[in-house]
């Protein structure tokens, strides 16, 4: 059932907004989520249509932007499991990732034009994958410290899970895209104060 447009659009803006999340944790899967959705029609089930792609970005579900996603993602997934590498990988996201989110929060705005949705995603898309990817390198920075790098592979793997299933809610669930956000928010701050906590020095005995 087809949504009222102003309902429509806050789905959208909440959908993007969950998928920038997303690609703070992992550039190229929200996109790679949203372009494969596309391509296979699953988009027009949201919803009654809710939160298919702005005009401007049907580039998302062509082929060659299909394997350049899955390729990167690959790679992506890959290094953020060795210690020291995910550090420099973070190093060199630090724009990547932003751009990810401005792209997927644009594509999420169907009725607006593309031109409005990039500066929106510019504002909101990049500052929310943004500030994912500045939280999720301060907690990968604590957690090698406090675990001499042998907690990275196993918080790297939940961070591809939290990212997969935060796209998939994303696209399919888009109303419950709030929740996912408001959840990873308290779930960093809580890892971080608690790693935070290890890592600093018993105080001496009086």
């Amino acid at each position: 059932m087809p949504l009222d447009g102003s309902l429509a659009l806050v789905i959208q803006i909440l959908a993007g907004i969950s998928l920038a999340a997303c690609c703070g944790l992992r550039a190229f899967l929200p996109p790679l989520v949203v372009g494969l959705a596309t391509r296979f029609g699953a988009l027009d089930l949201i919803f009654g249509g809710a939160v298919p792609l702005n005009e401007g970005f049907e580039w998302m579900a062509s082929t060659p932007a299909l394997v350049t996603f899955g390729v990167a993602l690959f790679v992506e997934v890959l290094a953020d499991k060795v210690p020291v590498i995910d550090h420099m990988l973070d190093v060199a996201q630090t724009v990547v990732r932003p751009l990810a989110g401005t792209v997927v929060v644009a594509a999420s705005l169907e009725e607006v034009s593309p031109l409005a949705a990039t500066v929106v995603g510019l504002i909101v898309g990049s500052t929310t994958a943004g500030g994912v990817h500045l939280a999720k390198a301060k907690v990968r920075v604590v957690s090698n410290m406090a675990s001499v790098g042998f907690a990275a592979p196993f918080i790297s793997v939940l961070e591809d899970i939290t990212a997969l299933l935060g796209s998939l809610i994303s696209v399919f669930m888009a109303a419950l895209a709030a929740l996912f956000v408001l959840a990873l928010a308290v779930f960093f701050w809580m890892f971080y104060r608690r790693m935070k906590r290890r890592q600093l020095p018993a105080s001496p005995s009086p």
